[in-house]
């Protein structure tokens, strides 16, 4: 699965990085730099870091585990014989199931998993024997379960569990539910649609909803006779339901055995495009009616993706079709459901004429993550949730791998630096973080796990160990596991096994030491001449946002280190496996006025810190671009990571910044642009914010001028991608002639008279309504109730809040909250709010407090809840603001979004003390800045 809100949060803080992104932070100065172990010169971090969670440890504030157990193994399922009726108008449904079980152990009762379920009768019929009734039906809702009561104990052996079900088709986005959708004639419709992961298959029908207890289905569902009916397989039979002529029986293929979570159905109106791939697999796009276009880009993807998979696996696919459809209301990005993937529209839908480059990048991206799951996940599947991370981390990388293919032109594995390692570098440096694995025992704790650690720094070491590994042991290992585990289950381990006898390596030893312990290594490195060679010292400590590692027990981790000289910066002159706390290292033949860099290609997960003369040599290497993109960016992260957590001074990063002027790369500015939003949004607590913003036109005025506004010939994608980032970051910062273009732009938009591209919209948009009033912004509501395609309603939705007077900030976040906008994107206009201003982010607090029973009731405690929680608060700095966000949330408590809460008390708390550490350096370097420039 991916996540709507990991997904959408991307996209959103690129198209607001002019002034909104995640705390971050940016700093470099060779001569400070250079301590080893920094004195704490900006004050008391230790007392930073006790302070964090407000008065305790990570483990001290967790709330106690719920007590739970897994369902007892004395009966389980061997097929699902499922019939659903949904009702599309009451919004009900009825179920019958009749499955083949075996009972292991002789029992009276049969435990199964269900939820906002009522069962009507139940009885057991053994092998060859007369039908049991049950007794009773004793539901324990808190853990979601129900116990059947029989009258006399149910012997070992086979035999069939019939049960008679009603359900609701609620409005939760999880479970069986309903999704609102417009048709072409302008009438609300309701599709019937389900998402069980994690744990919402028991809201569809009984179950044993473990991943673990597989079995295969057989899937009939009862529909209006003019609906799409889809499922997993294939349809068998479409027949007249005899009860009504109005209604049609549609029975599905036999699935392969299967977890629960990965059933699905979906009942509605859909058009379709459809190929076959190369291996001939039968590929359709389901789009809402009249938009069979929209679906031909996703297709084109999802057909060459399924053989590339084939080949790199060595593993068929094992179905007969994919469907990959798109959901109206959809709380997730997508959902990897074996044969029939969920999307939201925006993650699937592509106009011809009105969807972005980015947009095109995203979905190529989406499809081939939940492709990936086809096979890793779904054929092999985690045994239980504490290694979703295997599932979730392992396709958030070879969705890269599976573009890159697609589309070369992408430069994608630079772009994976800049989106998923440096998020996750972000999050792992909290004390509140948490190992990649982590043990999950009641299903609650699994909404929590659906984070940047599981997703993003999963990926980030599963391409640091493909790197370890090479490309062709990885390749064998990967067939190995799969052919080993095909409709079985694995955990972490067994993956680490199968690579480590392809590759020979100690695997298990070195990934456990990343997987089982959170956070990561900074890595200390200096130099010095000996003779023709470099003798080369590094050392590595646990990195803390809070500051150096004061802890008596540091953890070490075995990391993979290649280093690359000068002489050739595409070339790793040496491997090492640093596995104690340090260690020496001589590189042959080194030329004194030759330079060293660790971590080429900014694959090893850790963050480097260099000697002065180290840091020295490599800086006129950012200058020149003789550094290759990826190692420009990863250096000015590092550094700008290492002054966000007091190991050097703000200002001399600002200066390393400005060595980025003459930057060509998309993605390279794209990561430079985040931080300085993130210093913009920590700057807005000041009176010296108008400063940073001429600091910031300044920044990007050379790249804009010379990109100008309109593509020349021979640009490509990346070139549409940068383009609409400068130009964005440039209008909102105040650049006077970028506005005037903006608004002569928007104004022909409106008029009729020059429809803005796709790639210029958002820039324009986010342009002239953070400089503009009340007939802007009514203007803008409007474009939004004319769109037809849902990424131009997005696209509006999250810009909306860079609106800058207080009055139309609250006429913002009312229409958060209206028929308007989607549930699932509330979220996102609710963080455009709090993004786009201080004053937007008082009053966006202020606003889900005031609606936070609404809030929660609508997202029932989902991820969702995480990421607005993050998007509101996590733009605060101090401790007044973190004790207020602590305070709220022990009297309104929100137990899947409780290591969220700390993580942004923890990152507001940072805020704090960086501001109080930096900011009159800040503010005189950059009124010395504005002295020292030429008056125009």
């Amino acid at each position: 699965m991916l996540l709507g809100g990991d997904a959408a949060l991307l996209v959103f803080r690129r198209l607001l990085a002019a002034s909104w992104r995640g705390p971050r932070c940016c700093c470099f100065s060779p001569r400070s730099l250079g301590a080893r172990s920094p004195p704490p010169a900006h004050g008391n971090r230790a007392g930073v870091r006790r302070r964090l969670l407000l008065g305790g440890s990570s483990a001290d504030k967790m709330p106690a585990k719920r007590p739970f157990e897994r369902l007892p193994a004395d009966v389980t399922p061997e097929n699902y014989a499922l019939c659903l009726k949904p009702d599309l108008i009451d919004f009900t449904f009825e179920g019958k199931l009749e499955a083949s079980v075996e009972v292991r152990q002789a029992t009276n009762q049969i435990v199964m998993n269900c939820a906002d379920i009522d069962i009507i009768t139940a009885s057991y019929v053994p092998e060859g024997g007369e039908e049991i009734n049950a007794t009773g039906f004793n539901y324990q809702n808190e853990d979601e379960k129900v116990t059947l009561s029989f009258p006399s104990a149910l012997q070992k052996g086979h035999g069939t569990l019939k049960i008679d079900f009603v359900g609701e088709l609620n409005d939760k986005m999880k479970g069986f539910y309903r999704s609102k959708y417009t048709t072409p004639m302008g009438e609300i419709h309701y599709a019937a649609v389900s998402q069980f992961e994690p744990t919402d298959a028991r809201r569809a029908f009984p179950c044993w909803d473990e991943p673990a207890i597989k079995a295969t289905f057989d899937i009939t569902l009862i529909v209006p006779k003019d609906r799409v009916a889809l499922s997993n397989m294939n349809m068998t039979e479409r027949n007249p339901y005899p009860d009504d002529e109005d209604m049609v029986e549609v029975k599905f293929a036999k699935s392969p055995i299967m977890s629960t979570y990965l059933v699905a159905f979906v009942v509605g109106e859909y058009d379709f495009v459809e190929t076959k791939s190369s291996d001939g697999i039968l590929v359709r796009v389901y789009t809402p009616t009249g938009k069979a276009d929209q679906g031909k880009f996703a297709l084109e993807v999802a057909a060459k993706t399924l053989p590339f998979y084939k080949e790199y696996f060595n593993v068929p696919y094992p179905l007969p079709k994919i469907d990959l459809i798109a959901i109206a209301d959809f709380a997730a990005g997508a959902m990897e459901n074996w044969g029939l993937v969920t999307y939201r529209e925006t993650a699937l839908l592509i106009d011809p004429k009105n969807s972005c480059s980015s947009s095109r990048q995203w979905v190529a991206l989406v499809v081939g993550h939940e492709l990936a799951h086809q096979w890793f996940g779904n054929l092999v599947t985690m045994e239980w949730w504490t290694h979703l991370w295997l599932n979730e981390g392992f396709a958030s990388w070879i969705e890269y791998l599976c573009v890159d293919h697609c589309f070369p032109e992408y430069d994608i594995w630079t772009q994976f630096v800049s989106a998923d390692y440096t998020r996750a570098l972000e999050l792992d440096a909290l004390d509140s973080s948490h190992p990649i694995e982590v043990t999950v025992g009641h299903p609650a704790e699994v909404d929590e796990i659906f984070d940047a650690i599981s997703y993003s720094k999963g990926a980030s070491v599963i391409r640091m160990l493909h790197n370890y590994i090479g490309d062709e042991d990885f390749r064998k290992g990967m067939n190995c596991y799969l052919t080993k585990f095909q409709n079985k289950n694995a955990a972490t381990e067994d993956l680490w096994s199968c690579l480590e006898e392809a590759s020979g390596k100690p695997i298990n030893a070195v990934m456990s030491s990343w997987t089982k312990q959170m956070g990561f290594p900074l890595i200390y490195a200096e130099e010095k001449q000996q003779g023709v060679d470099r003798v080369l010292k590094i050392s590595q400590k646990k990195f803390c946002a809070s500051g150096p590692f004061s802890g008596s027990d540091c953890p070490h981790w075995m990391v993979p280190i290649s280093i690359c000289t000068s002489e050739d910066v595409s070339c790793d002159n040496m491997k090492v496996l640093l596995d104690q706390p340090e260690m020496t290292i001589t590189v042959k033949n080194v030329k004194p006025d030759q330079w060293i860099k660790l971590n080429p290609g900014t694959v090893g997960f850790c963050r480097v810190q260099y000697s002065p003369t180290m840091l020295e040599s490599l800086l006129p290497s950012i200058r020149n671009l003789a550094l290759p993109p990826v190692d420009r960016l990863g250096l000015q992260n590092d550094l700008f990571s290492l002054a966000r957590a007091g190991i050097i001074g703000t200002v001399e990063v600002m200066k390393v910044m400005e060595a980025f002027v003459t930057e060509p790369n998309y993605t390279v500015w794209s990561d430079l642009s985040c931080n300085l939003g993130t210093l913009s949004t920590l700057l807005s607590h000041t009176d010296f914010h108008e400063e940073m913003q001429e600091f910031a036109v300044d920044l990007f005025s050379h790249i804009g001028h010379k990109l100008g506004w309109d593509p020349k010939h021979g640009e490509g994608h990346l070139d549409a991608l940068l383009r609409g980032l400068v130009l964005g970051k440039l209008g909102k910062a105040g650049h006077q002639p970028t506005i005037e273009e903006a608004r002569r732009r928007f104004k022909d938009h409106v008029e009729g008279k020059h429809v803005l591209s796709a790639d210029l919209r958002s820039p324009v948009y986010l342009t002239v309504l953070k400089h503009g009033d009340a007939t802007t912004l009514d203007t803008m509501l409007k474009l939004h109730n004319q769109a037809d395609l849902q990424e131009e309603k997005v696209r509006i939705e999250r810009l909306l809040g860079a609106i800058s007077h207080p009055d139309l900030i609250q006429k913002v976040l009312t229409f958060a909250m209206s028929e308007e906008v989607r549930p699932q994107d509330t979220v996102f206009v609710l963080g455009g709010v709090s993004g786009g201003s201080l004053m937007g982010r008082k009053a966006a607090w202020k606003f889900v407090k005031d609606n936070w029973e609404e809030l929660y009731n609508r997202y029932q405690g989902g991820f969702l809840i995480s990421r607005l929680i993050k998007l509101s608060v996590e733009g605060f700095a101090g401790d007044k603001m973190a004790a207020d966000v602590k305070s709220f949330f022990e009297t309104h408590p929100a137990p899947a979004a409780e290591r969220t809460i700390q993580q942004s008390c923890e990152n507001i708390l940072l805020n704090g003390a960086w501001l109080k550490r930096d900011a009159e350096a800040i503010q005189q370097f950059l009124l010395h800045r504005r002295g020292a420039l030429p008056t125009v």
